[in-house]
């Protein structure tokens, strides 16, 4: 697991060395933003795909800081919040509205079915308007959606990484016995 991610995630002196991280390089030398080890990696994608529903262009910069501050991975968490994206957006919220109605116990209400449609000059004030319409059970199950996700993730993770592990071991045995 560890070389599948260090092939794939920027190294620590590469990210040190970006001129536009000077502000905050010196909260980004802590051993555990960079290492690559079962609970790092975890609680990266459970930050990742924590940050990855919020709202806006802010979710790498949340999870940046919430990484920095639970010192996690921070390559892990910032490339796991890329799940969000202009496809997986509207179902991921819808799940989230569904989710919100459900604990809410609010009746399902039309403007669900009514998404608009989208055109590139006025695109996105459609689409507020349109999540504005979703209101309370939204913002209800966005963070229980949110949490389950990332409970998820961790735990997957970590199962994968251990299993992972053991077929190393279980491996490793099996060529020692041949070799004798």
């Amino acid at each position: 697991m560890r070389k599948f991610f260090r092939e794939r995630l920027p190294g620590r002196d590469g990210v040190l060395q970006n001129r536009w991280l000077q502000p905050v390089r010196h909260w980004l030398h802590h051993p555990n933003l960079w290492h690559l080890n079962r609970h790092s990696v975890a609680g990266g994608v459970a930050l990742g795909l924590f940050c990855g529903l919020i709202p806006g262009p802010f979710q790498m910069l949340f999870a940046a800081l919430m990484a920095m501050w639970v010192r996690v991975n921070l390559p892990v968490a910032l490339a796991t919040t890329l799940y969000t994206n202009p496809f997986t957006i509207v179902p991921l919220y819808l799940l989230a509205h569904r989710i919100g109605l459900l604990v809410s116990g609010t009746p399902a209400q039309g403007p669900v079915a009514d998404f608009p449609e989208l055109s590139w000059q006025d695109g996105f004030e459609q689409m507020w308007q349109w999540l504005q319409t979703l209101g309370e059970p939204l913002l209800i199950g966005l963070p229980i959606l949110a949490a389950s996700l990332a409970v998820i993730g961790y735990f997957v993770v970590r199962f994968a990484w251990r299993l992972a592990v053991q077929l190393k071991w279980q491996q490793r045995a099996k060529r020692r016995t041949a070799g004798h």
